[in-house]
């Protein structure tokens, strides 16, 4: 049976003052994402609406393998060293699941 699509869930806490500069980070991250990676099929990013700087990110990749390769690209490598110094650290935590419902 060949892979399903894969879900990635996560929650991060941004440090006080960084809202803008994590959310010009990660919006950069996230164009390169969709538009560079066949298999990356979506990147959402959502803000907590009574907590300024806990955000959560939406990913959805083809499978295990297209998540992997996402993982060795040079804009998430780069994007992982900026994001080092705009977050609290050992906020984040990541939830990856089966993709089983996704209705546009």
């Amino acid at each position: 049976m060949p892979d399903r699509s894969v879900s990635l869930v996560i929650s991060v806490r941004v440090l006080p003052g960084r809202r803008a500069d994590f959310l010009t980070g990660i919006s950069r991250h996230a164009v390169a994402s969709v538009r560079d990676e066949p298999g990356c099929l979506r990147f959402d990013v959502a803000a907590d609406t009574d907590d300024p700087d806990l955000f959560w990110v939406y990913e959805v990749f083809a499978d295990r393998e297209a998540l992997e390769t996402h993982r060795r690209t040079p804009h998430f490598l780069s994007w992982q060293a900026e994001k080092a110094g705009l977050v609290v650290p050992d906020s984040q935590t990541d939830r990856l699941g089966s993709l089983l419902v996704s209705e546009e």
